[in-house]
């Protein structure tokens, strides 16, 4: 199966998750898993959110930003997976001055 975000509706969620601004994201979801490609704009970020029944996994595909992961900054950048397991909290920020692009899975939704 192919997942070509380029002819998904670019969807701009203001305030996600309780954050900052907002994140534009082209999104797959079948029912279970979620899929999607997201942008946040310097000073967005994705409000602080808990992972119960399923976990996140963020590639980041270009820029620089800061995870908040139960209670502790994490620099990530291009080339870098941030993971977030079951049970934990954390919030995807971009403190710099360029666009923050990654992939996020979240399986069984």
């Amino acid at each position: 199966m192919i997942i070509d975000f380029d002819k998904m509706e670019l969807q701009h969620l203001t305030s996600f998750k309780g954050g900052e601004k907002e994140l534009a994201a082209n999104m797959f979801f079948d029912g279970e898993n979620r899929v999607l490609r997201g942008t946040l704009v310097p000073g967005a970020t994705i409000g602080l959110h808990k992972h119960e029944g399923n976990c996140e996994m963020i590639f980041i595909t270009s820029g620089t930003g800061t995870v908040l992961m139960d209670g502790a900054y994490e620099t990530v950048k291009a080339g870098v997976c941030h993971y977030c397991p079951e049970g934990h909290e954390h919030s995807l920020i971009n403190n710099s001055n360029a666009d923050l692009t990654f992939l996020a899975v979240v399986p069984k939704q």
